[in-house]
């Protein structure tokens, strides 16, 4: 094998799919990252906070699923790919760490560091590829040309002032979550067929499982150190619990129901590149926010277990397990075409719960939907055999396009 070639990951063997150390020594910058949206949040806990932790957490999902696409052709295991991993996690570190003030005086940090992060790591990738495979040079250099046009607006917005710079990032993340439903189309050059992405299923399907450990990590971190900083009680006991537990149940259902459904469907499809665009690449996005709210709910209910609580409160207690249900539902319908009875349940009740929250304490509301999940957990396990031993995906894609 020549040098060049030696730069992109093999297909078809029994270690094309494996994760590398790198790519998990990589992914640390995002638990940083994932605390960080968390912390941020908490301190600017009002609706305004809200939607700058929405818009963060879209942009620190989107520079991490881009990165999983790139690594999903190139070999993590040549020092070319590992000394480019090394430098983005430099500036994801910057990145990550101008989180909290991204709003204010760190504006222009966090948009020249994803702008770096986004243009330099697909620069390289056409660089690379320059030998490779040509239809995938022409895929990456649409791919530069789009975020090239999104950096703009983003280093706009780092020099804008807060409301401007808003109005800016939104504009920018619009063009960056556009582009691959629109194939990067660009005039002349066209756009790109889903099946000119002949991604590595089993490494897609494990990086974007990797990222759900990390969320889940962080949850359990936050839950954990809040816990240990209060004074131990019955209440706060209770508490920490059923914070325990509906992460281990956020835990079960993706896990045990979705990403073993998602995993046999991948690894067999006739366009691999589909499946990863829609179902991985955008569905996981309401995975990572419902667990970040679920941290910052677990912290609120810790912090106060009795009592009234505010809209704000039980909105986030509520909305964390919805999120998260909801995005393992859309997953599971476009990657198997079936919506699932238990999620679809789990969402009614949660929605349900939301006009009579403010009656309850933070701790009843939290433990109704911790042993919601628990329920659509179990319930949900029961038929994840049975959907992955049926008809197989190649026919079912066949029936579909008749």
């Amino acid at each position: 094998m020549t040098s060049e070639n030696a730069l992109f990951r093999s297909r078809g063997s029994i270690d094309s799919g494996k994760v590398s150390f790198i790519e998990l020594f990589f992914d640390l910058i995002f638990v940083f990252a994932v605390t960080q949206l968390s912390h941020s949040f908490l301190e600017h806990f009002t609706w305004e906070g809200a939607i700058r932790l929405g818009l963060l957490t879209m942009a620190v999902w989107w520079v991490w699923i881009f990165t999983a696409w790139v690594m999903n052709w190139l070999n993590p295991e040549t020092n070319r790919v590992r000394f480019m991993l090394i430098g983005l996690m430099l500036v994801g570190l910057i990145m990550s760490s101008s989180i909290p003030k991204a709003f204010e005086e760190s504006g222009l940090y966090f948009a020249f560091a994803y702008v770096i992060f986004q243009v330099g790591r697909t620069a390289y990738t056409v660089w690379v590829l320059r030998k490779g495979s040509k239809e995938l040079r022409i895929n990456f250099i649409r791919i530069l040309s789009w975020l090239t046009l999104s950096g703009v607006f983003w280093i706009g917005g780092g020099f804008a002032h807060e409301e401007m710079r808003l109005a800016f990032w939104c504009i920018a993340l619009l063009i960056e979550y556009v582009a691959p439903s629109l194939g990067f189309w660009l005039p002349k050059a066209g756009r790109t067929p889903t099946t000119v992405w002949n991604v590595e299923g089993n490494h897609m399907a494990e990086r974007c499982g990797l990222f759900i450990i990390i969320a889940l990590g962080e949850s359990i971190l936050v839950t954990g150190a809040t816990f240990a900083g209060l004074e131990w009680n019955p209440l706060t006991l209770v508490s920490f619990i059923a914070a325990f537990l509906g992460s281990v149940a956020m835990w079960w259902i993706y896990f045990h129901i979705t990403a073993k459904v998602g995993h046999h469907f991948i690894a067999h499809s006739a366009d691999p590149g589909r499946i990863a665009r829609s179902a991985y690449t955008y569905t996981h996005l309401l995975l990572v926010a419902g667990i970040i709210l679920s941290a910052v709910a677990d912290e609120l209910v810790l912090a106060r277990p009795s009592g009234h609580i505010d809209w704000q409160t039980a909105a986030v207690i509520l909305a964390g397990p919805m999120l998260y249900l909801l995005g393992n539902m859309f997953f599971l319908r476009i990657v198997a075409g079936v919506v699932s009875a238990p999620y679809v349940t789990g969402i009614v009740i949660l929605a349900v719960l939301f006009p009579f929250s403010a009656s309850l304490s933070a701790l009843l509301l939290s433990g109704v939907a911790t042993v919601t999940l628990i329920v659509v957990s179990l319930w949900g396990s029961r038929f994840t055999d049975r959907l992955c031993q049926t008809k197989p995906p190649l026919e079912r894609q066949r029936t579909a396009s008749v």
